[in-house]
């Protein structure tokens, strides 16, 4: 098939490049000129592991091509995605104009049918009011709008996509669903679902999922945080209840709250929308409040230890990326809590395999970053653990030790055993378990 992405941020080229590994012929548009000239050469804007693989396979192939000219990729295409940021408004509504505006210059440019798809994660109503821009212009004969949500995690998505759980897919459109159908069927072969439902089910789908996930990891950081009240081990518990199949074992990992481009903005318009039905969504608000304060957790603890006042402190943070195998740090914990320590008055060394460019265009020069995950720790009193890069899971504990004035860590993410701690002599304090003292 010729297919045609809107938009090549995470979504969009993934899609379009896992699209383009099964054969199609798929052409990726961005109005950025810079980011587009640069792809067409061969770099890949974003960091995901397999991702830079497919990418200069297909684009060797000639199925992946790149370009600023909606018009003729539209022209040449038989479904177009529109994989547009939506991004949160003050009041935590998605923001629309990106889809809008392209829906409406595809009102005026399509000649033959075409299937619109919405692959952005989208508001419930977001196909209805896509199909009335269009339908301002066009015949319907000449389209169809489907609701296609992702379900990627970042630092496995192209993995995510290539062998999907599920595909959903919303569309009351035969023809629409013949169509999606024959471009995801190479995807499920070893019997995954394609679930078709109405667009409004679809665009629900999306939200309910991320908003569920969330929901869980919140509720797990209470019950560590309880944990360390009581005299409990998260870990201990977190097995005892992942265990019971009607639970399952996937986040359930305790730590300083999630992040990323989707679960904060997910859950904030699924409680716009019930509000917006004048539905109080109660849950919701719990979560949001719940991962507010979780992103405090660590720097409380670097607090109680050291005192308010932390002028004069160095602290080494390990992990700037919302979650590891990624370079995003939108709504990254580690963010929170490097503000917070600089407002006390501390100074901040950080190190991150992947996102330390993006970290280094808010920051500037009031933090500093290393060239590698030891220098961070030279002459700094603690080290601060925000994202589980496998990096940091089993480092040189003496060379660690050395670098660092005290031997003491905070851990946000579990990943040292507390009789390892122990063994070595470390302060260590983590999140719902005990604190080992040397």
């Amino acid at each position: 098939m010729n297919i045609a992405i809107v938009g090549t941020g995470y979504v969009g080229l993934v899609t379009g490049t896992c699209f383009a590994e099964t054969g199609n012929n798929v052409i990726c548009v961005d109005i950025n000129e810079e980011k587009v000239k640069n792809m067409q050469q061969g770099k890949v804007p974003i960091y995901e592991p397999e991702l830079e693989h497919l990418f200069e396979r297909n684009t060797k192939a000639g199925r992946l091509h790149f370009s600023t000219e909606l018009n003729s990729a539209v022209e040449i295409s038989d479904i177009i995605f529109l994989a547009l940021p939506t991004p949160p408004g003050e009041d935590g509504s998605a923001d629309l104009s990106y889809i809008m505006g392209v829906a409406e210059h595809l009102s005026h440019i399509i000649t033959k049918y075409k299937v619109i798809v919405d692959k952005s994660t989208v508001p419930v109503g977001t196909a209805e009011k896509v199909h009335a821009i269009l339908s301002k212009n066009l015949n319907s004969s000449l389209f169809d709008v489907v609701s296609n949500p992702e379900f990627l995690r970042e630092g496995v998505a192209v993995e995510d996509f290539m062998k999907p759980d599920r595909v959903v897919i919303g569309t009351s459109s035969p023809k629409a669903q013949q169509l999606m159908r024959q471009l995801y069927e190479p995807f499920v072969r070893q019997g995954n679902p394609i679930y078709f439902m109405d667009e409004r089910s679809a665009e629900m789908t999306k939200y309910a999922a991320n908003s569920y996930l969330a929901t869980r990891i919140s509720f797990m950081n209470e019950v560590a945080n309880l944990c360390e009240l009581v005299g409990a081990n998260v870990d201990d518990v977190r097995l005892g209840i992942g265990s019971d199949l009607r639970i399952g074992k996937r986040f359930l990992f305790p730590g300083v709250g999630y992040g990323g481009s989707c679960f904060p903005k997910d859950v904030k318009a699924l409680a716009k929308t019930a509000e917006e039905y004048m539905y109080e969504f109660r849950i919701l608000k719990a979560v949001m409040e719940v991962n507010r304060r979780q992103k405090n957790r660590l720097v409380e603890k670097v607090c109680n230890y050291f005192g308010h006042n932390l002028s004069g402190k160095t602290f080494a943070v390990w992990g700037l990326a919302f979650k590891p195998n990624t370079d995003d740090i939108r709504e990254a914990p580690a963010l929170h809590i490097i503000d917070e320590l600089l407002a006390l008055g501390a100074k901040v060394k950080a190190y991150d395999p992947e996102a330390m460019h993006h970290v280094k265009e808010i920051y500037g020069e009031n933090i500093e970053l290393t060239a590698d995950q030891y220098a961070a720790l030279e002459k700094s009193d603690a080290l601060l653990i925000v994202t589980e890069w496998n990096a940091f899971r089993t480092p040189d504990f003496d060379k660690l030790a050395a670098g660092l004035n005290k031997k003491v860590i905070f851990d946000g993410r579990n990943i040292y055993s507390l009789e390892n701690m122990k063994n070595l002599g470390f302060y260590y304090e983590s999140i719902g378990r005990e604190t080992i003292h040397p």
